[in-house]
């Protein structure tokens, strides 16, 4: 990958990414164009390896990911119920009522991000803005 594609990945970061991908999702053509328009870094960020997503915006990597996984079941963590809302998804910001978030043990390195559980599939968040930051398979 090129210093300048790498640098406009991290510049545009995932918010670009997850509103293209939301595009496609809702199977408009907007996707279409949003993807086109920055193609590779789009294409680079969303269909990226966890490690590299993980990388780019300071979360979990994809060595930590599942030993993650399983500390957040063994926590018993209760999911919200995010209804009327198809999946959760990287920039997704989070209610402020009924949403409780946890802090993410040293051990995985990312304290600056507290996690929860929506719709049963935990996620890492950014506690001053709940925006959701990274989704963990």
């Amino acid at each position: 990958m090129s210093k300048a594609l790498l640098l406009a990945i991290v510049i545009t970061g995932i918010p670009l990414a997850a509103s293209a991908q939301d595009a496609r999702d809702a199977g408009t053509n907007a996707g279409a164009a949003a993807g086109g328009a920055v193609g590779g870094a789009v294409g680079a960020v969303v269909g990226a390896p966890a490690a590299v997503v993980g990388g780019v915006v300071g979360g979990i990597t994809g060595a930590f990911q599942p030993q993650f996984h399983h500390y957040v079941v063994e926590e018993r963590v209760p999911s919200y119920d995010w209804s009327g809302h198809s999946r959760v998804v990287v920039g997704d910001v989070l209610p402020a009522e009924g949403v409780t978030l946890y802090p993410v043990p040293p051990q995985y390195g990312v304290t600056q991000y507290q996690y929860t559980v929506v719709d049963n599939v935990p996620v890492l968040v950014d506690p001053s803005t709940r925006r959701v930051v990274e989704v963990i398979p």
